[in-house]
């Protein structure tokens, strides 16, 4: 039988497409413009020439003036730039820093950091939509605050937060405002000079330019100190020499940004379809983003859903198999499937954070792939002959276990292995070793996959359907929900008889 599968990719927000004029613009630059911008032959100057002008176009985009632009890696490393620089330069009076619960994890960890090293952080709670709530910032911003630090677009539900007023606020009492403004470019107008914020970051992959290439905007007469040391490049401010295709290939996105802009009509009543249709097909279905309600605004792309009694894992297992690319709104974490803190902070429990899916759509999308999306979403929320089985923590008994038809894959981590004991007689090896060895595995058994915390195994198990294999299961929860729900059977039998899937062979003596 003929299954028909189309590619639709809807994971916009963890990364974009990159655009068809970004890739002829960085190969056009890796053949023509290889030369060090930091020496002084004509290729050389070439290259200076070619950063001069795209950090004018990066600036253009948002609204800032070229020298306010700082080339970084990727907005990780422009967030953590910013934040240092102002716990640094912040006097001792001033040394707190209030932020929001819902922030990126460069963000987050960022902080964590600081607070080792003696700076005060606050967190401002959010609503059950994520938006900050406002009397409790008021209460928590005075004249000891060196800088407010609110993302513009919340990764996970879309949220937009009101930058202006925070930023007003912040400077009232003294204080500078930052802003990552990561997920808000191309997707809502940003111009840093009417959000009024003094820092901000920015991702070229997000806004279908390269991977590799990022931007702090750092207003001008502000100190900031270099987060990466060596060179003189980017003024001082940024050593190492640049990537000069990755940066032409961000400039390139940048002059996409308003046909991006004027696709958000129509990327919202796409967005609004699949809402729609998803609350159609399940009544009880959580709509955690906004999506634009009155005086709740927020991105025209982004949609997280909760669906309750179905877990996610196998749900983005189950979709991949039918060629739809989607999220989880829980982070997957090495040691467990850990709730999203983004969820949790928006009220959500542990186990409704991991019945969660992020939809992100882009201006690529179409309205054929919301129906197929929807289509397929049905035959899983309807359970129609699922070509894996979900196995719970419980039915992993001795039994199972030790039947001769079960073949164990363990596909976690080396590191993983490290934490938690694995199931009995199991073959260890990672998913990418398993795509390339599947002659290994035997077709005429039951093939039972486990992984850490249950985000990995169910896209292994039908990954394995795709290429034939027809009994398959994997164990919800991961080796974590085994522990958990099998405490004595780990103690008893954890890590017992495992052995590598691929033997390696011995150095020649």
């Amino acid at each position: 039988m003929l299954i028909f599968r189309r590619k639709v990719y809807l994971d916009n927000n963890a990364t974009t497409m990159i655009a068809p004029d970004v890739c002829r613009i960085m190969e056009k630059t890796m053949r023509n413009c290889y030369g060090n911008p930091s020496s002084n032959y004509r290729d050389a100057r070439d290259a200076v020439m070619l950063l001069d002008s795209c950090r004018k176009i990066v600036a253009q985009s948002i609204g800032a003036l070229p020298e306010e632009i700082i080339f970084t890696g990727c907005a990780s490393e422009s967030n953590n730039q910013l934040l240092f620089s102002c716990a640094e330069n912040a006097p001792p009076e001033k040394n707190v820093i209030i932020s929001s619960p819902i922030e990126h994890p460069s963000v987050i960890k960022a902080l964590e950091f600081l607070q080792k090293q003696g700076t005060v952080v606050r967190y401002c709670p959010v609503d059950n939509r994520g938006r900050i709530v406002w009397d409790a910032l008021v209460s928590l911003v005075d004249n000891t605050t060196a800088l407010v630090c609110v993302m513009y677009a919340n990764n996970e539900t879309g949220v937009l937060q009101d930058i202006p007023g925070i930023a007003r606020l912040a400077h009232q009492n003294g204080a500078l405002m930052m802003s990552d403004c990561v997920q808000a470019l191309g997707k809502t107008a940003v111009n840093v000079q009417e959000l009024g914020v003094d820092f901000a970051s920015f991702s070229a992959h997000k806004i279908h330019g390269p991977k590799g290439a990022g931007a702090a905007f750092v207003r001008s007469g502000l100190p900031v100190v270099p987060f990466i040391h060596g060179g003189h490049q980017e003024n001082g401010l940024r050593a190492g020499t640049e990537s000069t295709h990755n940066i032409a290939g961000f400039a390139e996105a940048c002059r996409h940004i308003p046909q991006s802009l004027a696709a958000a009509g129509r990327i919202t009543r796409l967005r609004n379809e699949l809402a729609a249709g998803i609350q159609k097909l399940l009544p009880s279905a959580r709509i955690n983003s906004p999506c634009g309600a009155a005086g709740q605004p927020a991105l025209c792309n982004t949609l997280s859903v909760t669906f309750p009694g179905f877990d996610a894992a196998e749900a983005i297992g189950f979709l991949d198999y039918s060629g739809i690319c989607v999220s989880a709104g829980s982070a997957c974490n090495t040691s467990a499937n850990e709730p999203s803190p983004v969820l949790k902070a928006i009220g959500l429990s542990d186990e409704e954070s991991r019945q969660t899916l992020r939809f992100s759509l882009s201006e690529y999308t179409a309205s054929g792939q919301i129906a197929y999306t929807l289509n397929i979403l049905r035959d899983y929320l309807e359970r129609r002959a699922l070509p894996v089985t979900l196995v719970h923590p419980n039915q992993a008994d001795e039994s199972l276990l030790f039947n001769e038809h079960t073949f164990i894959v363990d596909v976690r981590f080396w590191y993983d292995r490290k934490i938690l004991k694995g199931l009995p007689r199991s073959h260890e090896t990672s998913f990418a070793e398993l795509r390339t060895h599947l002659d290994m595995l035997p077709r005429h058994k039951n093939i039972l996959i486990i992984c850490q915390g249950g985000t990995i195994s169910p896209i292994v198990a039908y990954f394995l359907r795709s290429k034939g294999f027809k009994n398959l299961s994997f164990v919800a929860g991961g080796a974590a929900g085994w522990k958990l729900f099998q405490p004595e059977l780990y103690n008893k039998y954890g890590g017992n008889d495992k052995q590598p899937l691929i033997k390696q062979k011995a150095e020649p003596a």
